[in-house]
C-alpha cells in the first residue's frame, strides 16, 4: 500500500472535486486508493468517515447562497436513506471486484449525458417532476441502492439526477446534492463498519487532505459559471472511468 502522504495527497485532490462538483467522495476515492495499493473492500469503505464532515464543510457556502433545495434534499432521503442500507449490506454479496468495476462504468455512463447541452424545456419539464414527491423518492431510493453498494454518499449520480431528471442548475443540484450525501453517507458508513470493511489507518490519512479539500473547492466554484462547471464535471467522469475501467478490467 502506498505511505500515508500520498493518501492524504489523494484526498485533498478528491476534496477539491467534491467541493466544486458535488461529487469525489467513496464514488472517486474507491478508484483512487484501490489504484494506490488499498484492498477492495477498504477501499470501497475506508473513505467514509471523512465524506461526512467533508459533504457539510462543503455544504455551507451553497446553503447560506441559497443554492440547495432543502425540500428536494429532504424527500430524497425519505427514498435513499433505507435504500443505502440494502444496498451495503448486499456488498458482501457483489463483492469488492464487482463494486470496484461498476464504479467506473457508472462514471462514464452519467459522464456522457452531462456534457450534453441541458435545454430550458428540459429544466421546465423536470421542475415538475419534482413536484411529483413518488418520483422524487423512488429515484432517489435506486441512488441510495447503488450507493450502499458501492460504499460512497451518492454524489455522482445524484448531480446528474437532479441536473437531467429534476431540473435544477448545476450550483443547485450540487449544493443539494452535498446535504443528501451528508446523511446518506451516516447509514452506509455505519453498515459498512458492522461490517469490518473500515481500516480507520487508511480513513484518517485519507480525510486529512479531504476536509481542507472540501472546504477550498466550495469556494473555489463560485468563480466559475455552472455550464462550465457542468461540462469539466461531465468530462472528468468519462475520462476517470474509462481509464479506471479498463485498469480494473485487465489487473483484476
Amino acid at each position: 500500500m502506498a505511505p500515508w502522504p500520498l493518501i492524504v495527497i489523494a484526498g485533498s485532490t478528491i476534496g477539491l472535486l467534491l467541493g466544486l462538483f458535488g461529487v469525489g467522495g467513496s464514488s472517486i476515492a474507491t478508484p483512487v486508493l484501490s489504484l494506490l495499493g488499498v484492498p477492495g473492500l477498504a477501499a470501497v469503505a475506508s473513505p467514509l468517515p471523512a465524506t461526512i464532515p467533508a459533504a457539510v464543510l462543503a455544504a455551507r457556502p451553497y446553503v447560506r447562497e441559497g443554492e440547495a433545495r432543502p425540500r428536494a434534499a429532504a424527500w430524497s432521503l425519505i427514498g435513499g436513506v433505507p435504500a443505502t442500507i440494502v444496498g451495503a449490506l448486499l456488498s458482501r454479496v457483489v463483492g469488492a471486484g464487482a463494486l470496484l468495476v461498476g464504479s467506473g462504468v457508472v462514471l462514464v455512463i452519467v459522464g456522457i449525458r452531462v456534457v450534453q447541452p441541458i435545454g430550458e424545456d428540459a429544466r421546465t419539464l423536470g421542475a415538475r417532476r419534482r413536484q411529483n414527491r413518488a418520483m422524487l423518492v423512488a429515484a432517489t431510493a435506486g441512488v441510495g441502492l447503488f450507493t450502499g453498494l458501492l460504499a460512497n454518499g451518492g454524489g455522482f449520480l445524484l448531480v446528474p439526477l437532479y441536473l437531467l431528471a429534476f431540473g435544477l442548475r448545476m450550483r443547485q443540484a450540487v449544493g443539494t446534492s452535498l446535504v443528501v450525501i451528508a446523511v446518506l453517507s451516516i447509514p452506509t458508513l455505519a453498515t459498512h463498519w458492522a461490517l469490518g470493511h473500515v481500516d480507520w489507518s487508511v480513513a484518517i490519512a485519507f480525510g486529512a487532505g479531504l476536509l481542507p479539500g472540501a472546504l477550498a473547492g466550495s469556494h473555489l466554484a463560485r468563480r466559475f459559471a455552472g455550464p462550465w462547471v457542468r461540462r469539466a464535471f461531465g468530462t472528468f467522469l468519462i475520462i476517470f472511468g474509462a481509464v479506471f475501467s479498463v485498469y480494473r478490467s485487465l489487473h483484476g
